[in-house]
């Protein structure tokens, strides 16, 4: 396990630093004749500072006083994302350049006026940022009409409330989580459900900032129920997090299920690569749900929307999963869209149905770009299986606008 860490570190910091010295050269190169002779040590400590505040922030929190801890972690944070799009504007930049040799076409005052250049690239990675920070603050709300094929005993529908990725910590702080509280509350939901990433990482903001009193405030008719993401486990102590959560009024599953009211069941998924965080990794499906009556719905919650066909195969009517961000930043979606069969909103296999959501809050940078985070109102209709036309069961699904 130690070998593992230092290698993901290690590849990390190799190809941090390297971008941060592409990006702090190319500045230099830009901007530096109009630095005083002498005086470059200031670009570079300015610099320096950018790039080395989010590491020393989060490697660091524990021997920092916590303001001067969050000033960095904040810094740094914004700087991944600034430090993204400056790489991407300046490799497509020297790309052009390169192309220039050949097939001459960029204007004679850009080449002797870089700076120029390098102000509008300044200028729009700010714009992004700004835009991507608000985004960030303003999610919305996601409809989906959908229908299950069985009978859930008395009731004919259930109205859920899913918000994935929250994310609270440092950034995600008490204040947006109250905001939260009172969005969902105000949706008057049947149940809600929390599928993993609940916490960033340490415990200790959540405690600190009183978080679990704002969490009691969630009302429900069936109640408050959450999984585990990789988020829980990554902050290394994923038993105190547990006891928090369930102390918060949420019911916390770890490859478990429970019959709601008689009416449908509720399985909960531990996060599938929990061992590598020293958990005990997660049973197989089949054993989680060993005993349960798949005649009633199945709602399935299960952080990452993977081997789906586990559910498929053991009878789960509906999963709801989160994790992928869509790609938080873009152009990173596409890499979502690589690496799962469905990196947000809905899918169906089968009688199989599938809702993943891209999250209401954020990791690392405090940042959206080319995604909008969200809070999920699912409305489910249960029909008599035996006059159900499952091919017409597809979802009504709306973005209602900013909350």
């Amino acid at each position: 396990m130690k070998l593992q860490y230092l290698i993901f570190f290690g590849i990390f910091f190799t190809i941090y630093g390297a971008v941060n010295l592409y990006i702090g050269i190319r500045g230099w190169q830009t901007f530096g004749r109009l630095f005083p002779p002498g005086y470059s040590f200031i670009y570079w400590l300015v610099f320096a500072v950018l790039a080395l505040s989010f590491i020393a922030g989060r490697f660091a929190d524990n021997y920092l006083p916590d303001v001067l801890g969050s000033y960095l972690i904040g810094i740094g944070s914004y700087w991944l994302a600034a430090m993204t799009y400056l790489l991407l504007f300046l490799v497509t930049i020297d790309l052009l350049r390169l192309l220039n040799r050949w097939f001459v076409f960029i204007p004679s005052p850009v080449k002797q006026y870089p700076e120029l250049t390098g102000l509008a690239v300044i200028l729009l990675v700010t714009g992004i940022v700004v835009y991507g920070a608000w985004n960030s603050r303003n999610p919305r709300l996601v409809h989906y009409d959908i229908t299950i094929a069985k009978a859930a005993g008395s009731l004919n529908e259930l109205h859920v409330v899913a918000v994935s990725d929250i994310h609270l910590g440092k950034i995600i702080h008490n204040g947006r989580l109250l905001s939260l509280v009172q969005r969902v509350n105000n949706l008057k939901p049947d149940i809600i459900l929390l599928p993993g990433d609940i916490i960033d990482e340490s415990i200790d903001p959540f405690v600190e900032q009183n978080m679990s009193a704002s969490l009691l405030m969630l009302k429900s008719k069936y109640g408050t129920f959450a999984v585990f993401g990789n988020h829980e486990y990554i902050g290394g102590h994923p038993e105190e997090t547990y006891r928090h959560l369930q102390e918060s009024g949420i019911t916390v599953f770890r490859d478990e299920y429970k019959n709601i009211d008689g009416n449908f069941n509720l399985v909960g998924r531990d996060y599938q690569s929990a061992q590598r965080f020293g958990g005990t990794g997660r049973q197989e499906l089949s054993a989680v749900m060993n005993g349960l009556d798949r005649s009633l719905p199945v709602i399935l919650l299960d952080h990452q929307p993977s081997k789906l066909t586990e559910g498929q195969e053991q009878g789960a009517d509906l999963q709801i999963s989160g994790h992928t961000h869509l790609g938080q930043l873009f152009p990173f979606n596409f890499i979502t869209k690589l690496v799962f069969e469905d990196d947000w909103g809905y899918l169906r296999k089968g009688n199989f149905q599938l809702i993943v959501s891209c999250g209401y809050g954020t990791w690392g940078p405090p940042i959206r770009v080319g995604n909008v985070p969200e809070i999920v109102d699912i409305n489910i209709r249960f029909t008599d299986p035996a006059g159900a036309d499952t091919e017409k069961a597809a979802p009504v699904m709306q973005a209602m606008g900013r909350l």
